[in-house]
């Protein structure tokens, strides 16, 4: 019997100087992703609403948020504390 040893995905992302994460190198954000998966477009969905990431990219995207998905939830608390504070000011 042979065993498929299955190897995580590794998620390449960039955080700019705002604190907000970019997947695969793109403009992307992973907020974006992930809010598409959650709104229920499945991966192939949302690589082609978004061509500047591959299908790899969005699957290591929603990958990551369900393997940490109390440490992006937290993030994107974060990020939109951030968006608030910046609204007020303008």
């Amino acid at each position: 019997m042979t065993l498929l040893e299955i190897q995580p995905i590794a998620l390449q992302s960039a955080m700019n100087a705002d604190g907000v994460m970019r997947v695969g190198g793109t403009r992307v954000t992973l907020d974006t992703v992930v809010r598409a998966f959650l709104r229920g477009a499945a991966a192939e969905e949302i690589a082609q609403q978004y061509p500047s990431l591959s299908l790899t990219d969005v699957y290591a995207a929603i990958s990551y948020y369900l393997q940490h998905r109390a440490a992006v939830e937290k993030y994107f608390g974060k990020a939109r504390q951030i968006r608030q504070v910046g609204s007020k000011t303008k």
